[in-house]
């Protein structure tokens, strides 16, 4: 069965409203969560970021049933990857096992404000490999000491660990990302829904773990709102993660989509409340191999009439269609 989950978006929202919708999203009967973490809004008009692990760990103990994950952290540039095992297997804690830890190789947006420049993208895997392997070997317990290409550990432990320590979800986007989450993470993630990324997945040993998908939405009773607010908050998804993770600053990419139309967000974002639209916008998905989808409804100010609409006719809708 798929299962349907629900973003927190935390460049639409504030903190207090973020576990507010959260907890609502629990009621409404959404499978999962995950949450977006960055330092940066893609576009200003989209107005917030809050610090994404204060937000969950809210959300922990705020909620208690719905899983919870990060969609995705960056653990190679603004927090060293000891900080990341510290801070996962914190939220394991907290949320009593609900807790997945989603990396990834990171976007120039959010990761540029230590300082320490934006390399290639071949560099930015092998850092996300020797961070993924630190993070292995700190929830493993016992003290690490490590001399590494790209970071150093000395004499690290995790003082509070969990039970079993969060599965690890990588971000795909390639053939190298697919090598490493295959070989090394326990789940994939994408956000394209593209059945080739899955299958290279599976080729290096991802093959019976769960990928996750995630896509956005903008339910509004008019039409023509949603797709205003769709353009005026999401256009920056147009350009693709190839494009968007090289980006520095919302005010790059309010220049990178200045042509974009309102036609052409429409065109690829299901807009309105038309369920028979988001299903179709979902399948693709589905029928690609994700085993769970995440929707992310955009417009902070619109969840509460999009959670009560996901929980009377979209949600039924979607189990209807997909299984």
């Amino acid at each position: 069965m798929v299962q349907i989950g629900y973003t927190m978006m935390t460049e639409q929202a504030g903190p207090r409203e973020l576990v507010d919708h959260l907890v609502r999203a629990e009621e409404v009967g959404f499978d999962f969560s995950v949450t977006s973490d960055h330092y940066f809004p893609w576009l200003r008009s989209q107005g917030h970021s809050p610090y994404a692990w204060s937000v969950l760990g809210a959300a922990a103990q705020a909620t208690s049933r719905i899983p919870l994950m990060t969609y995705v952290t960056c653990p190679t540039f603004r927090y060293h990857p000891a900080v990341v095992a510290q801070k996962a297997a914190t939220m394991q804690l907290l949320s009593q096992g609900r807790f997945r830890l989603g990396i990834g190789s990171g976007e120039n947006l959010n990761e540029h404000v230590v300082g320490g420049g934006w390399p290639a993208v071949d560099v930015r895997h092998e850092m996300l490999q020797e961070a993924l392997e630190i993070i292995r070997a700190l929830f493993a317990g016992g003290h690490v000491n490590r001399r590494g290409t790209h970071f150093d550990v000395e004499s690290a432990q995790l003082w509070d660990l969990p039970d079993q320590p969060p599965p690890v979800g990588v971000a795909v986007s390639g053939d190298q990302s697919c090598e490493l989450a295959g070989r090394l993470g326990d789940l994939v993630i994408a956000t394209e829904p593209k059945a080739q990324l899955l299958a290279a997945f599976d080729r290096h040993g991802g093959a019976g773990k769960p990928r996750v998908g995630q896509l956005p939405v903008c339910f509004d009773t008019d039409r023509d709102t949603a797709v205003e607010r769709a353009h005026s908050q999401f256009r920056w998804f147009a350009g693709g993660w190839k494009v968007n993770s090289e980006l520095p600053h919302p005010d790059s990419f309010e220049a990178a989509t200045q042509f974009v139309t309102p036609d052409d967000v429409a065109g690829s974002i299901p807009c309105g409340d038309d369920p028979d639209a988001f299903v179709e916008a979902v399948r693709p998905y589905a029928e690609a191999g994700f085993t769970e989808i995440a929707l992310v409804q955009i417009g902070g100010d619109t969840q509460l009439p999009y959670l009560d609409w996901a929980e009377k006719t979209l949600l039924p809708a979607l189990r209807d269609a997909l299984g």
